[in-house]
């Protein structure tokens, strides 16, 4: 059994939103593992704000290197964001970023071509400007794309940094309208340009997360399988007194759960849970199924979102795209956001002043 610190715990919750002891309960049923808790929390609904798994946690910008059909986005990490708005600090990165490019190199979904930069001169360049910055500096990522057409963007002063590669046309309506969804994919962040990019075995874990948060909050189940779940609790009288005869006055009242017990709404989840298997081949239930793992997608599939700037509010990418000129495909993007995933220090000056007090 792994220890369960309590810096695993505070950073599930951050990833998370869920609460402290939800995050530990998950944590310690997973054995330590952090994505099975995560997927843990997900399932039973505590985990109320998956966007925060990619939240920033360190500082530094990204600088992007564009050369006719190709380009090079790149994340140089610092340990402030006083350094991250230096000039010198941000004429290295630019320059890393042109290195990048000129390499040949992809960047490597594991970082190796970062090493390779590295041993090709890099290191030595980044401790000669941690010497005078005076921070430690990290070359961190990159990633490089190319087709007909390439075009980036730069959010916030380098906070986030984007490319988007498209094949088809390369005129001018053409780049502007990538630059459009440059901004875009910085806006709305999308994991996927199409969904033919979603693994099936990814599309099953989607699911499965879906319908088991489904389950377990009964309050959104369609009121025929609510409605068999409250025969069941008055048949078998699996609720305190109390709590039963809220039930039989106000089972057909929208606030009903306003009223219930966290045990009574908690028992309702398990018996939903127990029944999995017979409420999947439910007709009612697999369309609300299918109805948020398509809401799902569309955040997650660029192509599916509603564009930014449709006018109509209602347009989607890939109609948007279609209207500039029916032959422009994206091929691929890129989206880098400075510190996601990484664990940022935690500066309380206060406690810093009072110990150099002593």
């Amino acid at each position: 059994m792994a220890n369960i610190t309590a810096a695993m715990v505070k950073e599930l919750r951050e990833i998370s939103g869920a609460g402290m002891m939800d995050c530990k309960k998950a944590l310690t049923e997973c054995d330590g593992n952090m994505d099975a808790a995560l997927e843990a929390l997900k399932k039973s609904g505590a985990a109320k704000m998956e966007k925060k798994a990619s939240r920033i946690a360190a500082e530094g910008i990204c600088r992007v290197a564009v050369d006719g059909n190709k380009g090079v986005v790149a994340e140089v990490n610092s340990e402030t964001d006083f350094v991250a708005k230096n000039e010198v600090f941000q004429e290295f990165v630019q320059d890393v970023a042109n290195k990048a490019l000129a390499s040949g190199l992809n960047g490597g979904k594991n970082g190796e071509d970062v090493e390779t930069l590295m041993e090709n001169g890099l290191k030595d360049e980044i401790a000669e400007k941690t010497l005078k910055i005076g921070e430690k500096l990290s070359f961190r990522r990159f990633a490089k794309v190319e087709a007909d057409t390439v075009v980036s963007y730069i959010h916030g002063g380098g906070k986030i940094g984007v490319l988007v590669a498209a094949n088809g046309a390369t005129d001018d309506a053409a780049k502007e309208a990538l630059a459009n969804i440059a901004m875009q994919i910085a806006a709305m962040n999308p994991q996927y340009v199409a969904r033919n990019e979603i693994s099936d075995a990814e599309l099953a874990k989607i699911r499965e997360i879906t319908v088991d948060s489904a389950l377990n909050d009964p309050a959104s189940l369609p009121k025929p399988i609510q409605n068999e779940l409250y025969a069941k609790v008055e048949g078998e009288k699996l609720f305190s007194d109390e709590d039963l005869a809220i039930l039989a006055e106000k089972k057909n009242d929208k606030y009903l759960y306003n009223f219930l017990s966290k045990e009574a709404i908690a028992k309702l989840a398990e018996l939903a849970m127990a029944n999995k298997a017979a409420y999947v081949e439910n007709k009612i239930f697999a369309g609300l199924v299918e109805g948020r793992v398509s809401k799902q997608l569309k955040d997650l599939v660029l192509m599916d979102q509603t564009y930014v700037k449709a006018e109509d509010g209602k347009q989607a990418v890939a109609k948007y795209l279609e209207s500039v000129n029916k032959a422009l495909v994206v091929a691929k993007f890129v989206r880098f956001e400075v510190g996601e995933g990484m664990e940022k220090k935690n500066e309380d000056f206060a406690a810093e002043v009072a110990a150099q007090l002593g």
